[in-house]
């Protein structure tokens, strides 16, 4: 009779884990063609870039622009990204390390799809964080078959994602210009309040005298504090070095996370991005980002 227990009990094993891999397998298929989606809605180059553009804004904004595009640079506000590094999964008191690996399309200062793998010695972690369309979501499993978290879109949810879509618009200087609704406020020697046109708080960047970010903050809505409630807090970090990618100066090695200038912060987000590429509805999605989400996703590998 215990035989057959335990072969009843294999059976649902089996069946339940093969019910949790149907379902990460389709939050992967979803998650590919969002990325699919937020790149064929690409916007074409509204011109090339030149300082006339920037004449009447604010001076820490003029040297921001003066140093993140390059004259002449068609301005496109739609980004893949590729990036590695280290996420800390955790608190500031107890936290563990795991090599991070993602792509992201970004178009902000609302729209993104990140799509990492996550490694810590024999555990891996994936799925997918986004923004599309005023939807959020935050998706991943352990090995493709235990779900780590899996939200979909909410109040609390999409207005926290908003954040991150404005924050992240340093990579795509372009979409920082006023003509794409971007305000710039000069609120120190070299330090600007930038606002986007979506409803997410203000962000604050601070730059160095070539006009370099070296830092950012704004107050973000998160439930990352030991309350586990929703409430604006602090969120920011800063900025280690920058690249050049088609004519765009922009973040290359970052620091960044919750409860930043507190006791309490803690840098979990530390990436390297090594490759940005800027899209335009007039060249097609090619393929290349959902094929390599496809590839970490299916690695059995989290935001």
């Amino acid at each position: 009779m215990w035989k057959i227990a335990l072969l009843v009990v294999a059976a649902l094993l089996v069946g339940g884990l093969a019910v949790a891999h149907l379902l990460y397998r389709q939050a992967a298929s979803e998650a590919e063609a969002a990325l699919e989606a937020v790149a064929a809605r690409a916007k074409p180059s509204m011109g090339r870039f030149e300082m006339g553009m920037v004449a009447g804004l604010p001076e820490v904004a003029q040297r921001y622009f003066a140093h993140a595009i390059q004259p002449g640079t068609p301005l496109l506000t739609t980004v893949k990204l590729r990036m590695q590094g280290t996420f800390l999964l955790g608190n500031r008191d107890a936290y563990q390390s795991y090599d991070l690996e993602a792509v992201q399309v970004l178009a902000p200062p609302a729209e993104f799809v990140w799509v990492p793998t996550m490694r810590s010695g024999l555990l891996t972690i994936s799925g997918s964080d986004g923004m599309v369309q005023g939807e959020g979501w935050t998706r991943f499993w352990v090995l493709g078959l235990a779900p780590v978290v899996n939200q979909g879109a909410s109040a609390d949810l999409n207005r926290s994602a908003m954040t991150r879509a404005a924050m992240e618009a340093v990579w795509a200087p372009a979409s920082l210009l006023p003509a794409n609704g971007a305000t710039w406020e000069q609120i120190g020697p070299n330090t600007a309040r930038v606002t986007v046109p979506i409803g997410a708080q203000p962000i604050e960047i601070t730059l160095g005298p070539s006009g370099e970010v070296i830092e950012m903050v704004s107050m973000r809505w998160s439930n990352e504090n030991p309350d586990k409630t929703f409430r604006l807090q602090p969120f920011g970090g800063t900025v280690e070095a920058e690249a050049v990618f088609g004519g765009f100066t922009i973040p290359s090695r970052l620091k960044i996370g919750n409860h930043f200038g507190a006791d309490q912060y803690l840098p979990f987000f530390q990436v390297d991005i090594v490759d940005a590429s800027y899209l335009s509805n007039h060249f097609p999605f090619a393929g290349g980002a959902p094929m390599r989400a496809a590839k970490l996703l299916s690695g059995g590998c989290f935001h």
